[in-house]
């Protein structure tokens, strides 16, 4: 926690935030086959964003003073989450959206914390289904179901 670095990453995030939401506006309302809009993620993700970096803005007030000290970076967890992404982005058509959800979140919570296996399954795996049968099933949206040598 570096309170300076927090007060201007929350206000460069919560430009991205505004520019998000005002960019979402420009997309069309509707796409065929669905009826959830391409709009609505990047509208929900730009909301959602302005007001986590509202927040970090905010909490950087109530740092204590000793907070400010120098920090070592974390290099080999950001390479381990940066590669895990990049591997998610490629699999994700491939390999299905519940699978590769799962597989990324649960490689991240314990890139990030060690130990509590069956906290991580449990809420990597009602985190990737949730999501994935609200969007498809209520929302009716679409996204890339099982693959075939898996159903």
């Amino acid at each position: 926690m570096n309170k300076t670095f927090d007060r201007y990453a929350s206000v460069a995030m919560f430009i991205v935030g505004a520019a998000f939401v005002m960019e979402s506006r420009n997309i069309s309302t509707s796409a065929y086959g669905s009826n959830v809009g391409p709009n609505i993620f990047p509208l929900g993700l730009g909301i959602i964003l302005l007001l986590l970096s509202a927040r970090l803005f905010y909490e950087t007030f109530r740092y204590p003073d000793k907070a400010n000290k120098k920090e070592g970076l974390d290099y080999k967890r950001f390479f381990i989450i940066l590669g895990a992404a990049v591997a998610y982005a490629l699999l994700l058509e491939p390999i299905g959206y519940v699978i590769t959800t799962f597989a990324f979140l649960a490689l991240s919570f314990q890139v990030m914390e060690r130990g509590g296996w069956w906290k991580t399954l449990v809420i990597s795996g009602a985190f990737s289904i949730g999501v994935y049968y609200l969007f498809v099933e209520v929302l009716q949206g679409s996204l890339p179901g099982l693959p075939v040598w898996f159903r």
